[in-house]
């Protein structure tokens, strides 16, 4: 082999490592964008009791998953995991919050519902509970919404106790825009 050939094979290599070079920052780029939409979408966990589970309504029907459909039809990437026990109480909440909102959570809806009154939790327990939940989510630097209203007797199943369809439905267009405005300083604005 002359000089010229192994000159001639030594550029030939180069070409073609260029080429693949190229070719793999082209399929990193790939991946690394993949990874961008990916690590984009909003996680958010909806923490509470028979309420947010969704006690008596189908899992499609309970606030979670109303909002999340509400949040994807105005362009957010958003997924909404409900967290949701029954008969559980502000203080069985606070216990197994680390274990129910995962890292990279943005945001956790708290609906402490009714059960510490049922179960003769006092409301200083109870407030101070829905406290240390909030403290333990800004430590972590998720949002958190607390939404704990009173419902009106419309709303409720035959027991008075558990949210109807329409009560659902009027919880998650109730949460959209506090969501939103949690979301949209780390997101795109939404379309319409």
């Amino acid at each position: 082999m002359t000089h010229a050939t192994r000159f001639t094979a030594g550029k030939n290599m180069s070409i073609i490592a260029g080429r693949l070079g190229l070719a793999a920052s082209f399929a990193l780029g790939v991946l690394f964008a993949a990874g961008e939409v990916h690590a984009a979408a909003i996680k958010i966990v909806a923490i509470g009791a028979s309420n947010t589970l969704g006690w008596g309504v189908a899992p499609e029907q309970a606030y979670p998953a109303q909002l999340q459909a509400l949040l994807r039809s105005k362009g957010f990437d958003a997924a909404v995991r409900n967290a949701g026990v029954s008969f559980d109480t502000t203080g069985g909440m606070l216990a197994r919050l680390d274990g129910d909102v995962p890292d990279g959570t943005d945001i956790v809806i708290i609906q402490p519902g009714g059960n510490d009154r049922r179960f003769l939790v006092s409301n200083e327990r109870r407030a101070a509970n829905i406290d240390a939940m909030v403290a333990k989510l800004v430590a972590r630097n998720i949002k958190a919404i607390v939404y704990d209203p009173v419902f009106e007797a419309r709303y409720y199943q035959w027991d008075t106790i558990h949210i109807n369809v329409e009560g659902h439905a009027m919880i998650a267009r109730s949460l959209l825009p506090q969501v939103i405005a949690a979301i949209t300083p780390r997101s795109r604005k939404p379309h319409n």
